[in-house]
């Protein structure tokens, strides 16, 4: 593709990255405690990983309801609004007695979360021409991984002198100052809202049927990534904790990981935007089957950071790849409703791996369901690079069409 020379990531920093940065750092800090809060609870090891399955879960009911909302509220108003129940939801799981209560919180704090990366996607779209798509949505995920770095060494410091509780109070904060930033967004879709509600919005599920096909092909290899980058999030903590290693260590050993994450997204986004989009996201899928597989050979901090790090390089590289794949495929007419059905796709992927480890967590040893997992992700693998790999063909058409 070619670059537009006057264009400039560093022009929308602010009011793109800002936000993202703020709630990442409350989200990094609080979702690596979510399965041992659980545990701290009374939960069982299934139970736990159900809980952090809810989080992904509020995502996915709320998903295309989120879509019409960002439509008619705007993404400016739609990141504000996100901010506090978020927060709200945050509080609530700090002040939680209860597994139940516990759960409910996480999977609210999930609902709100779906809004906010609808909100933000559909900026960027607005924001940044076709040629820095992926490099600009790269940076996004870059950001998201700044504040899930900084995020659980926050969170480190908060465990020793304040308990685990301590973390879900700091996600408020965040997300209560995200929100702050976010009203600096400027608001670039007010005359299309204006004209969609002349003529009435599209209902979500007329846009779905419409794009049903991209949604049952692409989108779902969105599902498979999602599932593969979803997993760590609970199966690694289980690990951790089988093993015996220390609340604050496995919080740490996030913290490493995140910062090769880091290091990868920028690469990520130019190879993406220079090589097309299949060559980043394979690597995610097969990187986290292969760590799952290794996993039950790990006895230690060292073996458990070895296999973070191999699942952050991947899931680094492939930063931004979703919002990126749904911004080429999203239309012009009823665009917040398809990346409302788009984010539903990665939804069902983010609470469907969590599940699955809680499901086979009841009747398996977790060494078992490590080797489970790592064989079905190497299956996934297949389906993304097939469909992926046609979304280049069409990128690559379009790019020669437009340049003639």
């Amino acid at each position: 593709m070619t670059d537009s020379p006057d264009f400039r990531l560093r022009e929308i920093a602010l009011p793109a990255y800002g936000p993202t940065i703020l709630s990442s750092l409350g989200y990094g800090a609080a979702m690596p405690m979510v399965a041992l809060q659980a545990r701290a609870l009374g939960a069982g090891v299934g139970t736990a990983a159900l809980v952090v399955a809810l989080f992904g879960l509020g995502q996915l009911v709320t998903s295309l309801p989120a879509g019409a909302v960002v439509a008619r509220l705007g993404e400016r108003r739609a990141l504000a609004t996100a901010a506090v129940v978020e927060a709200t939801a945050m509080v609530g799981a700090a002040l939680a007695t209860s597994v139940v209560v516990f759960g409910a919180a996480v999977a609210v704090g999930g609902s709100a979360w779906s809004v906010f990366l609808i909100s933000r996607q559909g900026y960027m779209i607005d924001a940044v021409p076709q040629a820095y798509r992926a490099r600009a949505m790269a940076a996004l995920g870059g950001a998201t991984r700044v504040g899930v770095f900084l995020g659980p060494l926050m969170g480190a410091a908060l465990i020793g002198p304040f308990g685990i509780s301590a973390v879900f109070l700091l996600a408020a904060v965040c997300a209560l100052l995200g929100g702050v930033v976010a009203l600096a967004v400027p608001d670039l879709g007010v005359e299309d809202r204006a004209i969609q509600r002349e003529e009435g919005f599209a209902s979500v599920a007329s846009v779905v049927v419409a794009h049903r096909h991209v949604l049952l092909t692409l989108g779902f290899s969105v599902v498979i990534l999602g599932a593969s980058r979803s997993v760590r999030n609970g199966l690694i903590p289980l690990w951790a904790d089988h093993i015996g290693i220390a609340p604050t260590t496995t919080s740490l050993v996030f913290a490493l990981a995140a910062a090769v994450d880091i290091l990868m997204f920028y690469p990520g986004g130019w190879l993406m935007d220079r090589h097309g989009r299949r060559l980043v996201a394979v690597p995610i899928v097969v990187g986290v089957a292969i760590a799952c597989l290794a996993l039950p050979w790990v006895s230690g901090v060292t073996g458990l950071a070895a296999v973070m790090i191999l699942i952050a390089f991947a899931n680094g590289l492939g930063s931004g790849i979703v919002m990126t794949m749904g911004a080429d495929s999203a239309p012009v007419v009823g665009r917040a409703q398809f990346l409302g059905a788009w984010r539903l796709c990665g939804d069902i992927g983010v609470s469907g791996g969590p599940l699955f480890v809680s499901a086979l967590s009841l009747v398996a040893p977790l060494a078992a369901v490590c080797v489970v997992v790592g064989l079905f992700g190497l299956a996934g693998a297949g389906w993304v690079a097939c469909w992926t790999g046609r979304l280049d063909e069409r990128l690559r058409r379009y790019d020669v069409t437009a340049s003639e």
